[in-house]
C-alpha cells in the first residue's frame, strides 16, 4: 500500500535519480530494525538449490544494487535471496546519462547502464559491513576496456575477491551493454572462460576449505543450437546453476512506445514469453543436471508459476519489483 502511494512520486523523477533515492531510503529504514515499517519475514517456503537452503524461491536479480550498498534494506523486504552487482575488477562510470528509461505502457525498462560500479574492492567492503546473513549472490563481469581475449583475467580477479563473501557467484556474460560480452556465450570463448573459472574455483576451494557455487547468466536472444551447446558446456565444466535470462536486444512488445527505440537491454513484461521459453528449452537440454533460475518479465504470481512450470527451481525479479514494489515478493511467496 505504501509503495502504491509513493510510486507516482518516484515516477515523476528521472529513473536513475529515483533508483538512488529509493535505495538510500530502504537502507535508512533498515537501521530501524524491528521498527522498520517495511520489515517482512522471508517466509516459510524453503527450497534447496546449488546445495544452499533458500527460505523462499524469490530472489532479487543483479543490477538493482550494483555496489552492495543496500543489502540490509533489501533483505528486510522478505526476499529469499539477494544478488548484488554486476561488479568489475576496476571502477567504471558506465555509459553517459540518460541511460535508464521507463516504458509504463508495457511495464518495462530499457537500460544501457554499461556495468557502472565502484569496483569489486568497494563492493566487498559493503558486504562486510552488512548485517544480512541470508543467501547472497555476487554477480561479476569484465571491465569495458578489457579485450575479449583477456576476459578470463577479469573474471578470475572478481571470483578471487568475492569468493570468501558470497553464498554463490554469478558470471555475467550476457549484458548487451558491454561491447562483445555476449560473444563469451558460445564456442571457444565459452569453453576457455568456463575451463579457466573451473580451475580458479578448484584452487579457491582448496585454499578456503569451502566450495562456492558458480552460476552463469545468459541472454534471451540465443538460438536453440546455441542453447544446446551452452547446456553441454555448463554440465561439462561443473557449473552449479544457470540464470535465464538477462535483458533482450529485441523491441517486440514496445514498438511505437515513448523510449521504445532507445538503445540498451529491454526488461519487464515484454520479456516474459521469450525468457520463459528459454527456461523450458534449457530444462529439456539439461535434464535436471543444472538447476535453472528463471528471470525476466515476472510481474505477478502467475508469471512466476509459468517459470516454475517451465523448469525453474528459483526465480528472480527486478523490473516487476520497480513497478509493483514489495507486494510482489509476498504475492509470489504465498502462492509458490
Amino acid at each position: 500500500m505504501l509503495y502504491e502511494l509513493l510510486r507516482p512520486l518516484l515516477f515523476r523523477l528521472d529513473p536513475e535519480t529515483a533508483h538512488h533515492l529509493s535505495l538510500a531510503a530502504l537502507q535508512g529504514l533498515s537501521r530501524l530494525g524491528p521498527l522498520n515499517p517495511l520489515q517482512r519475514p522471508a517466509g516459510a517456503n524453503p527450497r534447496r538449490v546449488m546445495g544452499l537452503d533458500f527460505p523462499n524461491p524469490v530472489g532479487l536479480a543483479a543490477g538493482l544494487d550494483k555496489n552492495g550498498e543496500c543489502i540490509d534494506g533489501l533483505a528486510a523486504l522478505g526476499f529469499g535471496f539477494i544478488e548484488v552487482g554486476t561488479v568489475t575488477p576496476r571502477p567504471q562510470p558506465g555509459n553517459p546519462r540518460p541511460r535508464l528509461f521507463r516504458l509504463p505502457g508495457a511495464e518495462a525498462l530499457i537500460n544501457r547502464m554499461g556495468f557502472n560500479n565502484k569496483g569489486v574492492d568497494y563492493l566487498v567492503e559493503q558486504v562486510k559491513k552488512a548485517r544480512y546473513r541470508g543467501i547472497l549472490g555476487i554477480n561479476i563481469g569484465k571491465n569495458r576496456d578489457t579485450p575479449l581475449d583477456r576476459a578470463l583475467d577479469d573474471y578470475r580477479i572478481g571470483l578471487r575477491k568475492v569468493y570468501p563473501h558470497a553464498s554463490y557467484v554469478t558470471v555475467n556474460i550476457s549484458s548487451p551493454n558491454t561491447p562483445g560480452l555476449r560473444d563469451l556465450q558460445a564456442g571457444e570463448n565459452l569453453e576457455h572462460l568456463l575451463s579457466g573459472l573451473r580451475q580458479e574455483r578448484e584452487e579457491l576451494e582448496q585454499s578456503h576449505g569451502r566450495r562456492v557455487p558458480l552460476a552463469v547468466k545468459i541472454a534471451p536472444d540465443l538460438e536453440p543450437g546455441q542453447l544446446d551447446h551452452l547446456a553441454e558446456a555448463l554440465v561439462d565444466h561443473g557449473i552449479d546453476a544457470v540464470i535465464a535470462t538477462n535483458t533482450t536486444a529485441s523491441r517486440q512488445g514496445v514498438e511505437g512506445l515513448p523510449h521504445g527505440n532507445e538503445a540498451g537491454g529491454l526488461s519487464g513484461r515484454p520479456l516474459l514469453a521469450r525468457s520463459t521459453d528459454i527456461v523450458a528449452q534449457l530444462s529439456d537440454a539439461l535434464h535436471g543436471a543444472v538447476p535453472i533460475i528463471g528471470c525476466g518479465g515476472i510481474a505477478g504470481a502467475d508469471d512466476a508459476h509459468r517459470k516454475f512450470a517451465a523448469g525453474a527451481a528459483l526465480i528472480q525479479i527486478y523490473t516487476g519489483f520497480i513497478y509493483r514494489g514489495p507486494a510482489l515478493i509476498r504475492e509470489i511467496v504465498e502462492t509458490a
